[in-house]
């Protein structure tokens, strides 16, 4: 099994444009994010996918390979779809977040190991557990029911299930919520499909991509994470990681 690992790119962000670029402790976020998924010992290959022509820059400047995709993607997996569809020796694709400039490459192993472990996975999602109320009640944060096998059975902004017998304040503490890492892997074969289907009615209500795979039938494995990522939305957010290291 060859496993592709493609981090889509792109320069247009509504809430931070050019982000990719920004300066992260000596160096671009693009490339952290790269040699961080460099270090996933299950990927056989790493490449960036991007249109825009300020990143390509950057990226010839320390080697990184990449492709250069079109510019009307709606979200990462069509531009790794685009990507993939030129590899076609790759069974697997690990679609990394862009934004997270120390990704633990221990997150990308795990979530490469579901098709390593069961080759009948098609789709597969890293979650974590949930522990306080600022995460279960923040709508930026999506969070996941998960059925006995693993199995995504739902993804919602909302925290579901609603508790009848308690309140909102005591939700955390009588049962496991989870929330979604969003980082993906998909079958090649799989990755072709998905990327075909017409928008859902539940993606467009909750604005979650991964709600139109669901609603198609698809099954989405998931793998539970301990590891805590560090996304950067906004300018703002770098302060999260002023003093990083990795």
């Amino acid at each position: 099994m060859k496993i592709l690992g493609i981090i889509p790119a792109r320069y247009a962000s509504t809430r931070f444009p050019g982000k990719p670029l920004v300066d992260i402790n000596g160096k671009s976020m693009i490339r952290r994010v790269y040699e961080q998924a460099c270090k996933a010992s299950l990927l056989d290959k790493v490449i960036v996918a991007t249109d825009d022509d300020r990143i390509i820059a950057e990226l010839q400047s320390f080697n990184a390979p990449y492709l250069r995709t079109r510019a009307d993607h709606q979200s990462g997996t069509d531009r790794c779809a685009e990507v993939a569809s030129s590899f076609n020796e790759y069974d697997v694709i690990i679609n990394i977040q862009g934004d997270e400039p120390y990704i633990d490459p221990r997150q990308i192993e795990l979530l490469a190991s579901c098709f390593r472990d069961n080759p009948a996975v098609q789709l597969a999602t890293l979650v974590k557990k949930i522990n306080d109320d600022d995460e279960l009640f923040n709508h930026n944060i999506p969070k996941v029911v998960r059925n006995t096998n693993g199995e995504a059975l739902y993804f919602s902004r909302h925290p579901i299930p609603f508790q009848r017998v308690h309140e909102p304040s005591a939700w955390a503490a009588n049962h496991q919520y989870y929330k979604h890492i969003g980082i993906y892997g998909y079958t090649s074969h799989a990755l072709a499909e998905i990327t075909r289907l017409p928008p859902s009615p539940l993606e467009l209500a909750e604005s979650l991509e991964q709600l139109r795979w669901l609603e198609n039938g698809y099954q989405i494995h998931t793998r539970i994470t301990e590891l805590e990522t560090i996304a950067i939305d906004t300018p703002q957010d770098l302060d999260k990681i002023k003093n990083f290291e990795r």
